[in-house]
């Protein structure tokens, strides 16, 4: 190296000497969050697949041949039970009806003076009694009349709530054409299958959770209403019938759920699944040690089932213990951290991060 180098290099040496001479300094403990190894409830769902049904279904059609004269509902209205919902043209049945109506006056009168003239002795007493019987005929003669004229008013067997009417006023209806669905969908009832190996730790009342792709963050309550009688020889399995109550209607008929029947809850070591540091098959987290600078241990463990946001420990940890929930990828096995707080049900980590900055700021 030429001479005229060496002064314009001296500083920069003499800087690497000085960083080399330097004791080291000690690392800056890296904050973090913590969760605590609790012990909690603990049940595994059984999970299925299920279709909703109407809690009372059913698609009213005519029983006679006539024209639609009244439609008093809309598409989609709410109905309650008994009102009348179509009328069909009634005027020949109305005809027959007033007919009969006169003809028992008629009879009713000739019996009246066939009993007046047999207490005078006057009248035979058989012709009083065939008076009396053609009475008795034609008031049967009548409720058959009024019983068919029931046949053209249709009305809601039930509270619910209407489809799509298939008709119009003025259309033509024959026995069997349908009109109009209802259903009933203040509550629904949701069927789904189990394997029969569940048979044993399911029970009418168990709760259950729902959820459709429709409503995707909404999980729908209910419980099991009702177990099969059989089960089914080629899939081994079993029909559950739960009951779901819908006071906002959002559920309809024939929707998939995905279901969750919770069993007995048992006793478990829990931790969040964000503390978790996966390698390959093995689990492993980050341990505290509270008399030693929060130091880090790195621990592997074994894990059970899981749900959301939490994971079951087999085996590892102990009730109490503190594991790094927050900041797991910056800490290494034995470092020293600085403890920003613990997770539990009255706080979260933004909630901790921004009080760590607020008590920054005022120290600052």
């Amino acid at each position: 190296m030429p001479l005229r180098h060496v002064p314009r290099l001296l500083p920069l040496l003499l800087g690497l000497l000085l960083v080399v001479a330097m004791p080291l300094q000690a690392q800056q403990p890296t904050a973090v969050i913590a969760a605590e190894v609790r012990l909690a409830p603990w049940s595994d769902p059984l999970a299925s697949l299920g279709t909703l049904r109407a809690d009372e279904s059913v698609t009213l059609s005519a029983t006679v041949t006539d024209v639609v004269r009244e439609l008093n509902f809309r598409d989609g209205d709410s109905v309650e039970a008994g009102q009348l919902l179509v009328r069909l043209a009634d005027d020949e049945a109305q005809a027959d009806l007033r007919a009969a109506q006169a003809l028992r006056e008629e009879r009713r009168n000739a019996v009246n003076r066939l009993s007046q003239l047999q207490e005078r002795n006057l009248a035979p007493r058989g012709d009083l009694e065939d008076a009396q019987a053609r009475l008795r005929q034609v008031e049967a003669e009548i409720q058959a009349l009024e019983a068919r004229l029931a046949d053209y008013r249709i009305h809601a067997p039930f509270d619910g709530r209407v489809g799509f009417r298939n008709v119009s006023v003025g259309t033509l209806v024959t026995p069997g054409a349908e009109l109009v669905t209802l259903d009933k969908l203040d509550v629904m009832k949701l069927d789904f299958t189990l394997p029969e190996r569940a048979l044993g730790e399911i029970t009418p009342g168990l709760a259950l959770r729902a959820t459709s792709a429709a409503y995707p963050d909404t999980a729908f309550q209910g419980e099991i209403d009702t177990i099969g009688t059989r089960v089914d020889p080629v899939s081994r399995s079993i029909t559950v019938r739960a009951q779901i109550d819908n006071p906002d209607g959002q559920l309809r008929p024939g929707m998939l759920m995905n279901v969750a029947v919770e069993r007995e809850a048992r006793q478990a070591m829990v931790i969040p699944e964000s503390a978790l540091i996966p390698q390959g098959r093995r689990q492993f987290v980050l341990t505290l040690e509270p008399s030693d600078e929060h130091r880090v241990t790195r621990r592997e463990i074994t894990i059970g089932a899981r749900r959301q946001g939490e994971v079951e420990v087999l085996d590892g940890l102990d009730a109490g213990q503190l594991v790094v929930a927050h900041g797991t990828e910056r800490v290494r096995d034995g470092q020293p951290t600085r403890l920003l707080g613990i997770l539990d049900e009255s706080t979260s980590v933004p909630e901790l991060l921004r009080q760590d900055r607020d008590d920054a700021g005022a120290n600052g």
